[in-house]
């Protein structure tokens, strides 16, 4: 098995219960299993409009090679009302494959590492509070491209008892 980690974010609707409904879903698929998952951050869009995003990453055991995994999350993403009307459009739900284990490569449709994660605090905080000593392949430790983002506004929110 591989450990992958996944991103994911919402801005549309009600995010946080769209997101643990996403990671639910996520669950129940087969060919990899939801191992770990960080708290929820608010963060304010990066290089897009909309409300205040909702994030988090989880951390996943895979079976699935990276472009029938893409193609499972693209699903999952479609399921809950994802929409591609122009680039960076508020979204319902948000699913990024961030890394797959330590493979790196870069294809048309495809890029792992994901190409601006070392860019992006609503994915390096999460992503670091799961793995604190994570490197990035071919970029090196996550944690040293915490001081490029940290004019970025993020900040940790409880999640509210659905129960």
């Amino acid at each position: 098995m591989t450990i992958a980690y996944l991103g994911l974010g919402a801005n549309l609707g009600k995010s946080i219960q769209t997101l643990q409904n996403a990671i639910a879903s996520l669950a129940q698929q087969g060919g990899f299993a939801v191992r770990a998952q960080s708290g929820f951050y608010r963060s304010a869009p990066v290089q897009a409009d909309g409300p205040d995003y909702t994030n988090c990453v989880v951390g996943i055991e895979v079976l699935l090679k990276p472009r029938p995994l893409l193609k499972t999350i693209a699903n999952i993403e479609a399921r809950f009302g994802r929409t591609r009307p122009y680039p960076n459009a508020p979204r319902t739900l948000d699913i990024d494959l961030l890394l797959y284990g330590d493979m790196y490569f870069d294809d048309a449709d495809l890029t792992v590492p994901h190409p601006r994660l070392t860019e992006r605090a609503f994915v390096l905080v999460p992503l670091l509070e799961l793995a604190p000593e994570i490197e990035i392949p071919r970029r090196g430790r996550a944690v040293d491209f915490l001081p490029s983002v940290a004019q970025q506004r993020i900040s940790r929110i409880a999640a509210p008892d659905l129960g």
